[in-house]
């Protein structure tokens, strides 16, 4: 809807001979070859690549049971309600190549362990959910990198700001303050069994009564036959693809940053790697090496293999539908058509000083991302409206913007009953959704209101490490309070 209005505004206010009609066809025409336009560069193609070939190798890995050869051999390891909880945790952020795949597969790994100790499946999702796109967000292998670079390096070059796409992301996430926080949270309440409200009550009521009253489904029953997983894959299966993506990811970074071919260092090579083309090569080895030790191993068969590669690919069709859109969104706002950044930035550059900006970028991002329940969408209307705001009141606080962006869009997904993740952490853990919605928004909102003072810290100091000094404090001095008050409660 923002486009075709968006459209309908241009076309009337284009100057004359800016184009060739202004009726509603010819503004339809217009508007469709604007979005190949945006999708078709050679970049966007190769993230697309990426998503969908990811999403097949997902599908693949769950089908084959891998998922469930590792919750089987991780049981074992695991003595206490803690260490469960904090393998619940770890888990999460080795798995952090996808929020989708690790909400999905921890959910699949940990429901018959976090049962064995009675952890409510409130619990479960809270954590992750905690540990999805929190995670995947500060990763710079995974799903989301190319596209927060696809996304923001193109509006840096608009305002003459040319930097390589790995080192904008990389300086973007030194200030995702809300998703390191919410790490740290979850350590906290691990660490101090700081259980608050709606939570607290369902780990108190199956620990007295032995009944889980946020239960919805046994995951291991219906999400399988669903499936059709078989158990012939194995832990090692699903840890060696894996490792390959990532060190294939590596690998390729360093061979298109020049580390191989042009005597850069490790840190020079990484930073002006070609990030798109280094993780759609990365998917295809991993794909290959899954497809030897699946189906070359007949632990898999052929027609198997390819179905749930399929399925895999269909499973990523919104999130590609949301790029296209998101790149054409940008494109229409920017200076060349609406140059909606810079008129936002005249408004707002007479009052707003720019200080403020990281805070308020953060709650408007996080607004979006609730309401629409999607951080994609949120991150294509936002990242460039931000950066064009930031380049008019003050280009110093980009990277500060950058990051308060992301990290308000990673909130209000968080945060929001709407979202895929949220969606899928319920549905990983078993977990009635409103039942894991309530219990999880305490520790969100409170994780968001202190991001909001390290934001408005961060932006009158300069200084991510004395922002992030006060709100670890905070976190840690509220958590260890809350955890006081239910152990005396208890006794």
């Amino acid at each position: 809807m923002g486009i075709v209005f968006g459209l309908g505004i241009y076309g009337a206010a284009a100057p004359p001979g800016a184009l060739e009609g202004r009726n509603v066809l010819d503004m339809t025409i217009y508007g469709l070859k604007m979005m190949v336009s945006a999708a078709g560069t050679p970049k966007n193609l190769l993230l697309i690549f990426f998503l969908v070939v990811l999403g097949g190798l997902i599908a693949i890995l769950t089908a084959a049971g891998c998922a469930n050869s590792f919750s089987a051999s991780a049981v074992r390891m695991i003595r206490g309600k803690r260490s469960a909880e904090g393998f619940t945790f770890l888990l999460g952020c080795v798995i952090f190549v996808d929020d989708y795949f690790n909400a999905i597969t921890v959910g699949n790994v940990m429901v018959p362990i976090t049962d064995k100790f009675k952890i409510s499946r409130a619990k479960l999702a809270y954590l992750i959910d905690s540990t999805s796109a929190p995670v995947t967000i500060l990763m710079p292998v995974s799903s989301w990198v190319a596209t927060v670079i696809s996304l923001s390096v193109p509006e840096l070059a608009r305002y003459g700001i040319e930097v390589p796409g790995m080192q904008a992301f990389l300086s973007a996430t030194v200030f995702n303050a809300y998703a390191w926080l919410t790490l740290l949270m979850v350590v906290a309440v691990i660490v101090f069994r700081a259980d608050i409200g709606p939570m607290k009550r369902y780990e108190d009521d199956y620990a007295r009564t032995g009944v889980d009253t946020s239960i919805f489904v046994d995951i291991n029953e219906s999400v399988i036959d669903d499936m059709g997983v078989r158990q012939k894959g194995t832990a090692a299966d699903m840890l060696i693809t894996i490792i390959s993506l990532v060190a294939a990811t590596f690998m390729v970074m360093l061979y298109t940053g020049g580390f191989f071919t042009e005597g850069r260092g490790i840190q020079d090579a990484l930073m002006y790697c070609d990030p798109d083309s280094s993780l759609a090569s990365a998917v295809l080895i991993a794909l290959v090496i899954c497809f030897a030790l699946l189906v070359g191993r007949r632990k898999m068969s052929f027609s198997r293999f390819n179905e749930a590669f399929i399925n895999g690919v269909k499973s990523m069709v919104t999130s590609v539908i949301i790029l296209v859109l998101s790149w054409s969104f940008s494109e229409l706002l920017g200076s060349s058509m609406l140059g909606t950044g810079a008129c936002i930035a005249a408004a707002l550059g007479g009052w707003l000083p720019g200080w403020s900006l990281p805070a308020a970028i953060f709650v408007i991002s996080a607004l979006i991302s609730f309401s629409t329940g999607s951080s994609w969408g949120a991150m294509g209307i936002m990242l460039p409206t931000s950066i064009a705001v930031c380049a008019a009141v003050d280009p110093s606080y980009m990277y500060m913007v950058l990051g308060a962006g992301l990290s308000g869009c990673v909130f209000g997904d968080h945060c929001s009953p709407l979202a895929d993740t949220t969606v899928l952490s319920s549905a990983g853990a078993g977990c009635k959704h409103l039942a894991h919605v309530t219990t999880q928004l305490p520790y969100a909102a409170i994780t968001g209101v202190i991001s909001i003072a390290a934001f408005i810290a961060v932006g009158l100091t300069g200084s991510a490490i004395i922002s992030y000094l006060g709100a670890s404090l905070a976190i840690i001095t509220l958590c260890f309070i809350i955890g006081k008050k239910n152990k005396t409660a208890v006794r």
